[in-house]
């Protein structure tokens, strides 16, 4: 079973990565296929994306699941939160007893960088944090370091959208990093964020780094 990653956050709160390698067929054993989409990879990536949560809970009700007007999966009696992400050949899931959650997955590419001024904000690029940006730079790798950094803001964006879930938002206004980032003994980093929607809400979005994969998820 290519489970890639398991991150038990809490007793109520888990976090799971699979990396997809198997047909079509393998996830349709387990998993209702009940969303119209035509491209096979891209089904494989929406069943592997939900296969994985009755992984993290057992009880996970796959049946139930219903899609809003802004296309969050959900659960009508929030039995449980959930948050499901998929890109190239992996697909996470975050699921959570109590807690709203998001998450997201994305694949590093320089390609970022032609689109940054669409999500990042003036003054987000003076957060990164400047011993790690030096460390890489030795090393002659100050463009996978720009690249990393932005996927990383974008990921932490996207796994902020999901946690709203009502859509309608602007990724470089209604999010931005609001300090610098720290990094942790497990490898994780925290990125602190500010949501501006309605009302102003601090956040605490988590980051890792697998080579050339970002993984980033937020809960409240």
């Amino acid at each position: 079973m290519p489970l890639f990653y398991q991150h038990n956050i809490n007793e109520d709160t888990k976090l799971g990565v699979w990396r997809i390698e198997e047909p079509e067929d393998f996830f349709l054993r387990s998993v209702p296929l009940k969303r119209d989409v035509s491209h096979p990879f891209k089904r494989r990536q929406h069943l592997a994306g939900r296969y994985l949560l009755p992984i993290l809970f057992e009880d996970f009700p796959l049946e139930e699941i219903l899609i809003a007007d802004t296309r969050k999966p959900f659960l009508a009696d929030e039995m449980y939160h959930f948050s499901i992400s998929h890109c190239g050949a992996f697909a996470a899931a975050l699921v959570s007893r109590t807690q709203r959650v998001g998450v997201d997955i994305e694949v590093v590419s320089p390609r970022i960088q032609q689109i940054s001024r669409k999500f990042v904000h003036s003054h987000e690029e003076d957060f990164l944090n400047e011993d790690y940006k030096d460390f890489l730079a030795q090393w002659g790798l100050q463009e996978k370091v720009n690249s990393e950094f932005l996927t990383l803001i974008w990921s932490a964006k996207e796994a902020i959208y999901k946690w709203h879930g009502k859509g309608q938002l602007d990724f470089k206004e209604n999010m931005q990093l609001s300090g610098a980032i720290t990094f942790q003994e497990n490898e994780w980093m925290q990125l602190p964020f500010v949501f501006f929607k309605d009302e102003i809400i601090p956040l605490t979005v988590h980051g890792k780094l697998f080579d050339d994969l970002v993984l980033a998820w937020v809960m409240t």
